[in-house]
């Protein structure tokens, strides 16, 4: 039996993760569900949701509100597994996302973890070890 990280070339899942982004972004939602297994499942960990199947989580993104953009800010890849880190933009508010794919044999998406981190100021004790930079 192969395992699913050994079955999927990083650069296949990589190229696949970047049109669901490219797609999300355009609001392709047909090329968008092309990206994705038909079982695959979505989870939020912060809010303790969980989306199964293609159809469910395309129309989870198709009807999700406002007119938000997203830029890639990194993207790590290997076999069967991908991360992005993201700036979703709402309006003026930027958010970062960190994303987590696992992907099957044919290079589609079987899983997808997002982590929404909300920004915080630092703690005062710290101020003599470390420099502010801009938010993202």
């Amino acid at each position: 039996m192969t395992d699913t990280a050994d079955a999927t070339d990083a650069s296949d899942l990589r190229k696949t993760v970047d049109r669901f982004w490219a797609t999300a972004e355009a609001r392709d939602w047909d090329a968008f569900a092309d990206t994705l297994a038909d079982d695959v499942v979505y989870t939020l960990p912060q809010t303790r949701e969980r989306i199964r199947g293609k159809e469910r989580f395309v129309r989870f993104n198709r009807e999700f509100p406002s007119d938000w953009h997203l830029r890639i800010e990194r993207v790590v890849a290997e076999p069967g597994h991908v991360v992005t880190w993201l700036i979703f933009t709402v309006g003026q508010e930027e958010m970062p996302a960190v994303s987590f794919f696992t992907g099957d044999e044919k290079g589609n998406i079987t899983s997808m973890t997002d982590f929404w981190p909300e920004p915080y100021e630092p703690p005062a004790n710290r101020d003599h070890l470390a420099e502010l930079t801009e938010r993202y």
